[in-house]
């Protein structure tokens, strides 16, 4: 591919670091131009939302030219924890595509660029004498666990792009600052899965690590469990989507780590593979022929990152059956169109904007500010199968919700009874 054909029109160009996040920027559009491709368009968008991020912590410059904005009613310190959840949910997702191996085409070189930008950002996150240092030993905000667990499934997910490459001083400061919020007690919640994701890492990287926590975490939630593929959020079931943000994905992930070190048993970790499957079909069938779903429940500003478990299994082609990756590739394109072309959706600097659909900052909780949205990143997982894919190949086809509302096929659905 031709780089003036990747770089599709000028009011992109701040997508491909032709204009600093940093400064007032009067030309980013508020809507996209047709992409020649869904894979084009996912790249494009992928990257408008998470350059301003990796480019200015990369420089240290993210505390200054970050944006906080924040409910009223705001319930932390938000400069001690809203960085951190920046870079950790950004890499969460963007570790899909750092995957793939740098090439010469123009994505190619953009992902090589990427890969730099985030392993200097781990390293100005953590390191002592940087500007952009989380202070993870002085803090008292719970809120740090949170996202140290997203930035070790980025390491966890990527760690030929994200952890090897690290000089060793920065690896040895990633660990001491996991290792001194140990004393972080998780609530009866999906934050158990938080702390046995951070012990799962450093079991992958040979460090000492907690199996208690681990296994409290895996046997919660198997408790937990309320059918057809649904988890409690804790004893009780919560209509939302931390089904979707935290708990599938981890806790399949967690057991994927421990299958491979002999730890954990095939059949545990096929059963919960098999049951985010089920509920990753129900995700798709909640996707409405104009490409909508149900705004409910709470954080619903993370937006796409709703549709992780839908995204991890289209990445590890391990959809259910009865649902194509193109159906998938084709609802989630349409999704995030309507998303993320709403007016609003970006600042005028460039930075995601509290909202659901736009600028809504009354839809956000008291624990979220600027850096928390940046988990719509695990949306794009995806685009970590390479562009000969058949997820991305495969022409456009009609999702669940289309197929049903237009009298055209639609396959029975049924409830699951493991």
């Amino acid at each position: 591919m031709k780089r003036r054909n990747f770089f599709k029109i000028a009011p992109l160009a701040g997508l491909f670091g032709f204009v600093n996040p940093g400064k007032a920027i009067a030309s980013i559009p508020e809507t996209f131009a047709p992409a020649k491709s869904d894979r084009e368009y996912w790249v494009e968008l992928m990257i408008r939302i998470a350059e301003p991020v990796l480019k200015n912590l990369s420089k240290g410059e993210l505390k200054k030219n970050m944006p906080l904005e924040k409910p009223a009613n705001y319930g932390k310190k938000v400069e001690e924890v809203t960085y951190l959840e920046a870079l950790g949910r950004t890499l969460a997702g963007l570790s899909g595509w750092l995957s793939l191996p740098a090439d010469e085409t123009a994505e190619g070189k953009k992902r090589a660029e990427f890969a730099e930008m985030a392993r200097k950002s781990i390293a100005n996150l953590v390191m002592p004498d940087s500007p952009d240092r989380t202070d993870f030993v002085y803090s008292k905000e719970s809120q740090l666990l949170v996202d140290a667990a997203f930035l070790a499934h980025a390491f966890l997910r990527a760690p030929l792009q994200l952890w090897e490459p690290l000089p060793e001083k920065v690896k040895n400061y990633v660990v001491m600052c996991f290792k001194s919020i140990a004393w972080i007690k998780p609530g009866q919640s999906n934050w158990l899965l938080f702390s046995a994701m951070v012990e799962v890492f450093f079991l992958k990287v040979g460090e000492n690590w907690n199996p208690e926590k681990v296994t409290y975490a895996i046997d919660k939630h198997k408790e937990w469990y309320k059918g057809d593929g649904w988890y409690g959020d804790g004893e009780k079931f919560h209509f939302d989507y931390y089904n979707g943000f935290v708990i599938q994905p981890m806790l399949v992930d967690i057991l994927k780590v421990l299958k491979d070190k002999g730890l954990a048993k095939q059949e545990d970790y096929e059963l919960m593979l098999k049951r985010m499957q089920r509920y990753a079909a129900c995700q798709e069938r909640m996707i409405s022929p104009e490409a909508t779903y149900p705004a409910i429940g709470r954080s619903v500003v993370y937006r796409v990152g709703a549709f992780q478990p839908l995204a991890q299994l289209a990445l590890n082609r391990q959809l259910p059956k009865m649902i194509s990756p193109a159906q998938v590739r084709s609802a989630l394109t349409a999704v995030m169109k309507r998303q993320f072309e709403m007016k609003g959706t970006f600042s005028k600097t460039g930075w995601l904007q509290l909202g659901f659909c736009g600028h809504q900052p009354a839809a956000a909780e008291s624990y979220i500010s600027t850096g928390s949205l940046y988990l719509c990143s695990v949306g794009f997982l995806p685009l970590g199968l390479p562009a000969n894919d058949v997820f991305w190949t495969s022409p456009a086809e009609d999702w669940s919700g289309k197929k049903a509302w237009s009298g055209g096929d639609y396959q029975e659905d049924h409830a699951v009874s493991f």
